[in-house]
């Protein structure tokens, strides 16, 4: 599997891990004001990672180029910004509101550069590679 992958998935499960954390806390306390930072934790980190990781490791080729590194770069950047500031926000602290806006967009940057990884011409593997067995 594609180093990518395996960052994608790493840094997916630290997110499922702080989503969960984020949803025990507000059920245990019964206090939902974060429930947009518990979502976008649990649906931007956690499962759009790790449907970028499924793409790359589906798509070797893709993945071993230096826009792939970039692209998990800008977008990690930007969703572990988003989730605390947004976090804080919803608590009352509307400072954070320019942070979160800057995080979103650094998101959405990572979103388009994801795009064009899918979009982008180059060959890709018609068949998965050989799986390693160490």
């Amino acid at each position: 599997m594609p180093r990518i992958s395996h960052l994608y998935f790493k840094t997916a499960i630290l997110f499922l891990i702080v989503g969960i954390g984020m949803g025990l806390k507000m059920a245990i306390s019964q206090d939902y004001s974060v429930i947009g930072a518990h979502a976008h934790c649990n649906l931007l980190g956690w499962v759009t990672m790790a449907l970028f990781g499924v793409y790359y490791a589906l798509n070797p080729r893709k993945a071993e180029r230096r826009i792939a590194t970039i692209q998990y770069g800008i977008y990690t950047a930007g969703v572990t910004l988003m989730v605390p500031s947004l976090y804080l926000m919803l608590l009352g602290n509307t400072a954070m509101e320019p942070v979160v806006a800057v995080a979103s967009i650094v998101t959405f940057v990572g979103v388009l550069l994801f795009a064009f990884v899918i979009f982008s011409s180059e060959q890709v593997a018609m068949t998965p590679s050989t799986p390693s067995y160490r």
